[in-house]
């Protein structure tokens, strides 16, 4: 049981889940002081309001509803997203490419990370391998009867 646990901890995915949690919530951290010390200031100018929650709030029936909190939610989503794409998924994209590029050309970087595509690509051969009809040489050594 306890061995079962512990490849399932040490498996790729979850380190990798790991990671990104933790690096989620300090970049949450940045985001947020980001949007209350920055955003919430100049908006504050506009509207006369302490941040956004507290702007554009429309009371109906003694029921408050606040635009302005949904619009920090949305403001604080579309930075994490522009952030995360620019500095993360376009960086990340272009190094693939880059290998793509450089694996189709035949040109292997020595330090270049062995992926499910080499791998596949690597199985396939030793399968073919593995099924090719035997040469003329081997039909003569495994048959002792003249």
């Amino acid at each position: 049981m306890l061995k079962g646990f512990r490849e399932f901890i040490l498996r790729g995915n979850v380190l990798d889940l790991a990671v990104a949690v933790v690096i989620g919530a300090a970049f949450t951290a940045v985001v947020t002081a980001i949007v209350t010390n920055l955003i919430n200031p100049v908006i504050s100018a506009f509207f006369k309001q302490s941040d956004l929650s507290h702007a554009m709030v429309v009371t109906i029936n003694g029921s408050s509803i606040k635009f302005g909190a949904i619009l920090g939610a949305l403001i604080n989503f579309l930075i994490v997203a522009v952030v995360v794409y620019f500095v993360f998924v376009f960086p990340i994209n272009k190094i693939k490419e880059r290998a793509d590029r450089l694996r189709k050309k035949g040109v292997v970087e020595p330090d270049a990370p062995v992926t499910d595509l080499d791998l596949l690509t690597e199985i396939r051969d030793l399968l073919k391998a593995q099924q090719a009809p035997p040469t003329a040489n081997a039909g003569k050594h495994a048959d002792p009867l003249p």
